[in-house]
C-alpha cells in the first residue's frame, strides 16, 4: 500500500510582521486622496476616528450601509448629492467585527448661485457653508474615484495578506524539526527568502542543502509555469514547467508530471512516501525510481511546484523523518513562492496607481497630454547616458511620469490659461510642487520619488522654487527631470503656439547651461539628442526593460 505522512505543526503564536494598523491604513487613503476619512466600528456603528477636514455629521444613520460595504468586502458609494459622493472602503477582512473607513468627496466645481440646499442637508452645514465646503476640496469624477479608491483597497487587502503569510512562515521556522541538521537546513533556507529572490535561484540552493540531510541519489524541483498575462513590466515570470534537479535525476519535465498525475497527487495530499515492494508491483509508473517522496509546494489553493527524492543512497527506504523535513521545505518554498507572486501582482497594482495618477495630471490639462510620459522617457535616456543602473532608470522613469502630479491641486482657470500669468497666479501654479510632494509623501515606495517632485523646478544658479536650492544641492534625479521637462515643454505644441524649432531649443540650453540647468546633464542632452528627438516624435515608448516596480 501506498504511505503517506502530515507533518504536525504546533500552533503557537509568533511575532507578526509588516504589522499594518489602522493609522496605516488611514495614512494609505489620506495619501491618496489628500482627504481625511473618519472610521466607523461596524459592530456598533460608533465612530472610532474623526476626521478633522469633514463636517461633523451624524455617521450612525448609516451604519447598515457601511456594514453591508464591509460584509461585500470592496469601496463603494453610500450616498450622492450632486455635487457630493460619499465613499465608503472596507479596512479589515472580518466583515461583521471591522472598521470602514467612510469620507464626502466633491465630484465637479459649483458656480456661485447654485442652489445647495440638498448638498448642504447631506453635509449637515447650511448652503452658504456648503459651498465654502465644497470650495476647498479637491474635485475627483466618479470614475477616477472608484478606480483608486479600488487600487488602495487591493494594496490594504495585499498588506494583511502579506502579514498572514509572515505569520505562517514564522510558525513554521519556529516549530521544525529538533536535530541540528535539519535546523542548520531549514535556518540556511529562511536565510535566503527574500523577494529579489528567484525560486528557481532558491530551490537550487534547497536542492543542494537538501542533499546533506536527506540519504537520496537524486533530489528534483519541479517548478510550475506562472501565468504570462498581465504587465510585461513584472518580474520572475516563467512561460514553461522548469526541472531543477541535483544528483542522479531519473525523470525529466513531462516524466515528472506524468509521475504526479499517475499517482493523483494533490496540493492537500501531504509528503507521499512510496518504498519496496510498492515500487516493485507491475503498476508502479516508473522502474528507475525505487523509492520516492513527493512534497507539493503550495500556499493556499496554489501549487507552485513539486519537490521529490528519489532512491536512497544506501538502498535502504525513506521514512517519517525524511518525508516531515522534505515537508518543511516544500512549504517554505510554497510560501515563498506565494510572497512571489503576491509581489508580482503588488507590482502590477502599483504600476496601475501610477497610470491612474499620471492620467489623472493629463485630465487636469488635456493640451499637454501626454507630457508625463514624454519627460519620463527623456529623463531616462539622460539618466542613462549618465551612468544609472537600471534600478535607478525604474526609479527616475516613475519620477518623470509623477513629477506634475501636484497640479491636480491647481485651479483648472490657471492651469489651462494661454496667455502670459499673472503674479499671483504664477505663485498659485508655484504650488504644484509642494502640493506634489505632499499627496505622495506618505505612499510606500516612493521615497526616491519625493526628490523630483519637490525639486524639478529649482535651478542651478539658485534661483528656482521653492527652496532655491543651488547647484549639487539640488537632487540629481531632479536636476534630470528639470532638463527633460524643459525639453518637452519647449518642443510641444500648444494651442496658443507651435513647439519651438530645434534650434531654438538647442540656443537657449547653451544659454542656461550653468545657470538654470546642471551642466553635466545639459552635456548629456546634446550627446544624446537624437534620441530624444525620437523620443518626442512617438506617443509611448517600450521600457519593459526597466524594473519599475523598485
Amino acid at each position: 500500500m501506498l504511505d503517506s505522512q502530515q507533518t504536525p505543526f504546533a500552533q503557537n503564536s509568533v511575532p507578526r510582521v509588516l504589522r499594518g494598523g489602522k493609522d496605516d491604513a488611514l495614512e494609505t487613503l489620506r495619501a491618496a486622496f489628500d482627504v481625511e476619512f473618519n472610521v466607523l466600528d461596524i459592530a456598533t456603528g460608533e465612530r472610532i476616528e474623526t476626521a478633522g477636514d469633514q463636517p461633523g455629521r451624524d455617521w450612525s444613520v448609516r451604519a447598515e450601509l457601511c456594514r453591508e460595504v464591509a460584509r461585500r468586502g470592496k469601496p463603494e458609494f453610500i450616498d450622492e448629492e450632486d455635487p457630493l459622493l460619499v465613499l465608503a472602503v472596507p479596512l479589515d477582512d472580518t466583515p461583521d467585527e471591522g472598521r470602514v473607513a467612510v469620507a464626502t468627496f466633491v465630484s465637479r466645481p459649483v458656480g456661485a448661485d447654485e442652489p445647495l440646499d440638498e448638498a448642504g442637508r447631506l453635509l449637515g452645514l447650511s448652503p452658504d457653508d456648503a459651498r465654502d465646503w465644497i470650495r476647498r476640496r479637491p474635485v475627483w469624477g466618479p470614475e477616477m474615484l472608484r478606480k483608486v479608491a479600488g487600487l488602495v483597497a487591493d494594496q490594504l487587502a495585499a498588506h494583511r495578506r502579506i502579514e498572514r503569510l509572515a505569520d505562517e512562515s514564522h510558525l513554521l521556522s519556529e516549530n521544525l524539526s529538533s536535530t541540528y541538521e535539519e535546523i542548520s537546513l531549514l535556518y540556511r533556507i529562511t536565510q535566503r527568502l527574500k523577494i529579489s529572490q528567484s525560486d528557481e535561484e532558491l530551490g537550487r540552493a534547497a536542492l543542494e542543502w537538501l542533499s546533506e540531510v536527506i540519504p537520496a541519489r537524486g533530489l528534483a524541483l519541479l517548478l510550475k509555469a506562472i501565468d504570462a498575462t498581465g504587465s510585461s513590466q513584472v518580474p520572475q515570470r516563467r512561460s514553461a514547467d522548469v526541472l531543477v534537479s541535483h544528483g542522479e535525476c531519473p525523470i525529466d519535465v513531462e516524466g515528472f508530471q506524468r509521475l504526479i498525475d499517475l499517482l493523483g497527487l494533490r496540493p492537500d495530499s501531504g509528503p507521499f512516501v512510496a518504498n519496496p515492494p510498492v515500487t516493485s508491483a507491475p503498476a508502479w509508473p516508473h522502474d528507475a525510481i525505487r523509492q520516492l517522496i513527493i512534497v507539493p509546494l503550495a500556499e493556499g489553493d496554489n501549487v507552485f511546484g513539486w519537490l521529490a527524492a528519489m532512491n536512497h543512497a544506501a538502498g535502504g527506504e525513506f521514512g517519517t523523518v525524511e518525508a516531515s523535513l522534505m515537508s518543511s521545505v516544500g512549504t517554505i518554498l510554497g510560501i515563498h513562492s506565494g510572497n512571489l507572486d503576491l509581489y508580482r501582482q503588488q507590482s502590477e497594482m502599483f504600476s496601475g496607481v501610477v497610470r491612474a495618477l499620471a492620467s489623472a495630471i493629463d485630465a487636469k490639462d488635456p493640451y499637454t497630454r501626454g507630457h508625463s510620459d514624454r519627460v519620463a522617457r527623456v529623463a531616462v535616456r539622460l539618466a542613462r547616458e549618465l551612468g544609472w543602473d537600471d534600478k535607478s532608470l525604474g526609479t527616475i522613469y516613475l519620477s518623470g511620469l509623477l513629477h506634475d502630479i501636484g497640479k491636480i491641486g491647481i485651479d483648472d482657470q490657471v492651469l489651462r490659461k494661454p496667455g502670459k500669468l499673472t503674479d499671483e497666479e504664477y505663485e498659485h501654479i508655484k504650488q504644484h510642487v509642494t502640493v506634489g510632494h505632499r499627496i505622495l509623501t506618505d505612499l510606500r515606495k516612493m521615497d526616491n520619488i519625493l526628490p523630483v517632485v519637490l525639486h524639478h523646478h529649482e535651478s542651478w544658479d539658485g534661483s528656482g522654487y521653492p527652496r532655491r536650492l543651488p547647484a549639487e544641492e539640488i537632487p540629481q534625479s531632479a536636476r534630470i527631470v528639470a532638463v527633460a521637462d524643459a525639453f518637452d515643454a519647449m518642443s510641444s505644441d500648444r494651442p496658443y503656439r507651435k513647439g519651438m524649432p530645434d534650434e531654438k531649443i538647442d540656443a537657449i540650453f547653451h544659454e542656461g547651461r550653468g545657470r538654470q540647468w546642471d551642466p553635466d546633464v545639459v552635456d548629456a542632452f546634446f550627446r544624446v539628442r537624437d534620441d530624444i528627438r525620437d523620443i518626442a516624435r512617438h506617443e509611448t515608448g517600450d521600457l519593459a526593460d526597466l524594473h519599475v516596480w523598485a
